[in-house]
């Protein structure tokens, strides 16, 4: 079956993930992660992709992003791997890929996801035990968002802005936000929407991006239709 482009609509919200090839290490020391933050703020600024989120793990990436085109993201991400892939493997003594594939992503319904997303993202170093507080993990936007340290990369949504009508206050209650664990139900339904490439939202939503998409947004029902079988002679 031929694989469905992206969806990317400009000025929409997108969870974006990138695995290292075979999971291997992407990052490996502190000045690794530095280049890469380096290149993705300059090759965002440069195609106008407004990033709200990230985490740097130390095997894939997620980032939580607007683009203004929708050609944005991918250029992006293009430009961020041509400068930091063959600085990696100079800096190694490797060769060849060291991303695996395409990067994935999923189209948020920012009123209902945005900020559970970005929970996600953030959150993701203390699911894996790396830390056992976000703000004390340096590779993400946490830090940024809870007022412990500005972060360049981020351009906040409005929805973070919503939050408070002072900086204090925006951070105070994206802290008192982030205090409970995602359930298992929220982890795994932002999962599948990235890792399957389907828009996460409500239903309402999704038929909505179908009509202004004019393509297949919405997974296909497996198998062959039902058919009414005539009663029998």
């Amino acid at each position: 079956m031929a694989r469905l482009p992206r969806l990317v609509l400009p000025n929409q919200p997108h969870h974006i993930i990138q695995h290292g090839n075979d999971r291997q290490l992407i990052f490996r020391e502190a000045e690794d992660y530095q280049r890469f933050l380096g290149w993705l703020k300059d090759s965002a600024k440069e195609f106008k992709v407004a990033i709200h989120a990230y985490v740097l793990m130390p095997n894939h990436l997620h980032l939580l992003a607007s683009p203004s085109t929708v050609e944005g993201l991918a250029q992006t991400m293009q430009r961020v791997g041509r400068y930091y892939v063959p600085w990696f493997n100079a800096k190694y003594g490797r060769s060849g890929s060291l991303f695996q594939g395409r990067f994935k992503t999923a189209l948020i319904d920012a009123a209902a996801y945005f900020l559970l997303c970005s929970r996600y993202i953030e959150h993701n170093p203390v699911r894996n035990e790396l830390v056992a507080d976000a703000l004390d993990y340096p590779w993400s936007s946490y830090a940024h968002h809870a007022g412990a340290q500005p972060d360049n990369v981020i351009t906040d949504h409005a929805l973070y802005w919503a939050l408070g009508n002072t900086p204090f206050q925006r951070e105070a209650a994206y802290i008192e936000l982030s205090r409970p664990a995602l359930t298992r139900e929220q982890l795994d339904q932002i999962d599948a929407a990235v890792l399957k490439g389907w828009p996460l939202g409500s239903d309402a939503f999704k038929t909505e991006l179908q009509h202004r998409a004019k393509r297949q947004v919405l997974p296909a029902k497996r198998g062959r239709p039902f058919k009414i079988k005539p009663p029998a002679p």
